[in-house]
């Protein structure tokens, strides 16, 4: 099994930027699929952004235009590029990868917290 560690979450303005790190112990190339989710309190899990084995990305609406997501294959590292911060970003956000979003086969990181202050 291929384990992930997310990295790079932090406390930041509103307006403000970070960059997520998932570093994956095997090759991401072993995942059909990766992506980023968050999950706030009270709120469902929620996915962000998507990358395929392929390279090709996908944003959700809640994100395009402020979010990137994007990968570094020597390192076997997917990162998720972070501007434009609102306080609404503020949640926990996990890397996932495997067959497809939401296989019971995927991986899953523990989890970084991102938080927006007002």
């Amino acid at each position: 099994q291929v384990q992930l560690v997310e990295s790079g979450g932090g406390l930041v303005q509103a307006g403000g930027s970070l960059r997520l790190s998932c570093a994956a112990s095997g090759s991401i190339f072993s995942f059909n699929v990766m992506g980023w989710f968050r999950q706030a309190p009270g709120k469902q899990r929620e996915l962000v952004a998507t990358i395929y084995r392929g390279g090709n990305t996908v944003l959700e609406d809640s994100v395009k235009g402020r979010f990137a997501i994007s990968r570094d294959n020597a390192k076997n590292t997917v990162y998720l590029q972070m501007d434009s911060l609102k306080p609404e970003d503020t949640a926990v956000y996990y890397c996932t990868g495997g067959p497809a979003l939401l296989s019971h086969k995927n991986s899953w990181g523990q989890g970084t917290q991102v938080t927006v202050a007002s």
